[in-house]
């Protein structure tokens, strides 16, 4: 474990992953999901859009389908069986209280104790912008959560994560390595169109070793996450 990350915590059952698209999952967190259904633990994944704008040279309604169906095969790989499709316009996002309205009544009904969400700031790091869709969400998830804690103490879960570049505390995922890159892969349309001069295999092994790099000298790989909420 890195030197300079807490422990993530172990004392959960039921882990509700909330993300914008298909894909999303998998280029931070699949490690640590591997790890933890691996120990009996429920992840739920939930997916505001069906990605459906996002293969260049597909129409919305041949897309959707398909990136629904891939990210359903990733998710399998990992261990999480429960995937949702909330049906928001891809590419069009917005902290909406429509939005805000269905991140609370998902959280209502699947009962977390700990919530995994997407980075929410700006820039993932100096000239690499974070996508819109994705600072939206994000701001709608702490919004949501927010206004939980403060009507439904009882039902809020204790914590809330984001998965970037700010990590506070870490999973060691070792193990699970080989595993997020075959859930990546599976994603195999959408990665042959994003760079097809890359075999969709290499594009994976590549990013999960970006996403799992060891960190302060450490050997152990990790998957970071930055503790946003408490309670």
């Amino acid at each position: 474990m890195s030197t300079n990350l807490l422990p993530f915590p172990t004392n959960w059952q039921t882990g509700l992953v909330l993300v914008a698209h298909p894909d999303d999952p998998e280029y931070g967190m699949a490690a640590a999901v591997a790890r933890w259904t691996g120990e009996g633990r429920r992840v739920v994944y939930a997916l505001a859009s069906s990605g459906e704008r996002g293969i260049e040279g597909m129409i919305p309604a041949e897309c959707g389908p398909l990136r629904e169906a891939e990210q359903r095969a990733s998710a399998r790989i990992v261990g999480v069986d429960e995937v949702e499709f909330w049906g928001f316009p891809d590419s069009d996002i917005r902290n909406t209280p429509e939005l805000r309205a269905k991140i609370t009544e998902t959280v209502e009904r699947i009962a977390p104790q700990v919530i995994l969400s997407l980075y929410g700031g700006p820039e993932w790091a100096p000239g690499q912008p974070n996508q819109r869709d994705h600072m939206e969400f994000s701001a709608a998830v702490l919004d949501a959560y927010d206004q939980l804690a403060a009507s439904r103490p009882d039902v809020a879960p204790s914590w809330l994560f984001e998965n970037g570049p700010a990590a506070t505390h870490a999973v060691e995922v070792d193990d699970q390595f080989e595993t997020a890159v075959r859930s990546l892969a599976a994603h195999d349309r959408y990665l042959s169109v994003l760079d097809p001069n890359t075999p969709v295999s290499d594009q994976a092994r590549a990013q999960i070793d970006r996403a799992t790099a060891p960190r302060d000298g450490s050997p152990r790989r990790v998957t970071g996450f930055e503790l946003k909420r408490s309670r």
